[in-house]
């Protein structure tokens, strides 16, 4: 072989291998925008899935604000709601705060007291008769939980019914029961708006309903029961717990327990609300809070899941605010 067509052949195998080098960079980058793409996908499944209720809870108040503007210049006040604090509970002072500034945000009245936590049932019964009594207030509300040396029971029975800002009363517990209008639960009654905002039907679907407590457990399966739900309720001492949850089209976890609910117990398309709120410590002493259901697994197999935080929690306080409207409507007949 001449010089001259060595140098020939060099010049082909580089332009070869210069071809080989293009093709290479272009299989490359449709790679990389493959795996983008998919997992841009996944994140924008795994966004569709969520419950937004952070989301729900602000459009919730922007309606509640335009209504009680149009309403205090009719009425000559705004609505008021009274939250009782007693003692110095960092979370609670954290959940009486986000309620004044909800109130402030919207133009209802905070009319609430922070009181002792050294403070006597009958003084902290006087407090409560004398909101029942002031015609400023249209909500009251005890929050919880009080000092040991106190009766919560007795004294939210001490509330009057129309001014049963969180539902609880007895009477207006019978309304619920009834399917008769009345002020409803709060947390449960945020659920239910979720289930509606997001158009989840409820009728003939099977719903489990983790935990029995009379502040979600109990007044939600009624709530789900009016829709037309089958219902099931679960507690500690149901057996075979897995079981059931798995059975579940509609599946809430209102338990307080970390993550007890994982992927192994969720039928894959079901709806999963997570009610719970709890703070953990990591061994390097990192806290986080995270709900009763274990979300990272369980949100490959929901059709809908709520975070924690910014699912049921915001929903709470909408559903508080509403009330309170809902009663300062009904006092003065509009």
């Amino acid at each position: 072989m001449t010089k001259v067509e060595a140098q020939l052949n060099l010049e082909k195998i580089k332009e070869v291998l210069s071809q080989h080098q293009q093709k290479l960079k272009l299989q490359a980058t449709r790679l990389v925008h493959n795996l983008n793409s998919r997992g841009n996908c996944k994140m924008n499944q795994n966004q569709d899935r969520i419950l937004n209720g952070l989301a729900l809870a602000r459009k919730i108040q922007t309606h509640l604000q335009e209504k009680i503007a149009d309403l205090h210049p009719k009425i000559g006040r705004p609505p008021g709601l009274a939250v009782l604090m007693v003692g110095d509970n960092p979370a609670s002072a954290v959940y009486v705060r986000n309620k004044e500034k909800a109130c402030n945000r919207i133009g209802m009245a905070s009319l609430g007291k922070h009181l002792s936590g050294n403070i006597t049932q009958e003084a902290l019964a006087a407090e409560i008769s004398a909101l029942n009594q002031d015609d400023n207030v249209d909500g009251i509300l005890i929050q919880l939980p009080l000092p040991k040396h106190l009766d919560a029971i007795t004294l939210l029975h001490q509330i009057h019914p129309d001014k049963d800002a969180d539902g609880l009363h007895p009477l207006n517990l019978g309304k619920l029961v009834r399917s008769e209008p009345g002020l409803r639960s709060c947390t449960p009654a945020g659920i239910i708006k979720l289930l509606e905002e997001y158009n989840i039907p409820l009728q003939g679907k099977k719903a489990v309903v983790v935990g029995r407590s009379i502040l979600v457990g109990k007044p939600l399966g009624l709530m789900l029961l009016d829709k037309n739900a089958t219902v099931t309720m679960a507690h500690s001492k149901t057996q075979n717990l897995s079981q059931v949850c798995q059975e579940a089209d509609i599946l809430v976890a209102a338990v307080g327990k970390p993550e007890l609910i994982t992927a192994s117990m969720v039928k894959p398309g079901a709806v999963v609300i997570d009610v719970g709120i709890n703070r953990i410590t990591d061994q390097e002493g990192n806290s986080r809070l995270v709900g009763d259901v274990e979300f990272n697994s369980v949100s490959e197999l929901a059709r809908y899941i709520t975070p924690v935080p910014g699912g049921v929690g915001p929903m709470t306080v909408a559903m508080l605010l509403s009330n309170t409207y809902w009663s300062y409507r009904q006092k003065f007949n509009f």
